[in-house]
């Protein structure tokens, strides 16, 4: 992991990328609080940030803490790079830092293809069997159900089953503190995947235009 106190190409890259205005606190959860026209504003900041940051800039910036991984993963969604599909895969299947991991939910529904679903699954698959570990389970299945509305496949259904993973993994201990459905858990990743999606109408145009590239890269 790289350090920002030892790095100064990361420490640089955090203060345009990630700290101003509280940027990687507002992507933690308070972006459904904001007011219709902060969370206009904000949107169209992040929208103009990830058409400008390069490949090589979101990849030292998923090399860092949380903090850095968490706005890089909203970056990579605002600009739909599915490029970076395998590595949020990886990542969060690796489940190395705190709170990031459902950036790459968000990040993963909004790439929106059957390649996303299997990686979604596949953290489902490792995690649900660990009821100790309460981690990114509600944002993966939120995302899986996201998924499988959007591409009318049904991945998601055997996690639920009655005596299914999922209630397992909620019914044993220790105590979970997430007790939401599963279909509310897939409503906040629908409007997280909404606010990406605004954010990327907001993108600058280039010489090909925002809606050209904005569904080239969906298409992926």
């Amino acid at each position: 992991m790289r350090r920002a106190h030892e790095d100064p190409e990361l420490l640089a890259l955090i203060r345009r990328y990630v700290t101003p205005g509280g940027r990687y606190l507002e992507l933690d959860g308070s972006l459904m609080g904001m007011t219709e026209h902060d969370r206009t504003t904000f949107l169209r900041e992040l929208g103009e940030d990830a058409r400008a940051i390069t490949p090589h800039e979101l990849t030292i910036l998923l090399e860092g803490g949380w903090r850095e991984r968490l706005t890089a993963a909203w970056l990579v969604a605002a600009a739909r790079r599915t490029e970076f599909r395998e590595r949020l895969g990886e990542m969060l299947l690796a489940s190395e830092v705190c709170f990031a991991g459902s950036a790459y939910c968000v990040a993963l529904a909004a790439f929106a293809t059957a390649a996303d679903a299997d990686l979604l699954v596949a953290y489902l698959d490792r995690y649900l069997r660990r009821p100790d570990l309460d981690y990114d389970q509600p944002a993966a299945m939120g995302a899986l159900l996201h998924l499988d509305a959007e591409l009318d496949t049904d991945h998601a259904a055997r996690f639920l089953t009655a005596d299914g993973p999922w209630h397992l993994w909620i019914d044993r201990p220790p105590h979970k503190k997430h007790h939401d459905t599963p279909d509310s858990h897939r409503e906040a990743i629908g409007r997280l995947c909404a606010f990406a999606e605004e954010s990327a109408e907001h993108r600058p145009a280039g010489k090909h235009g925002v809606v050209r590239e904005f569904r080239a890269k969906a298409a992926d």
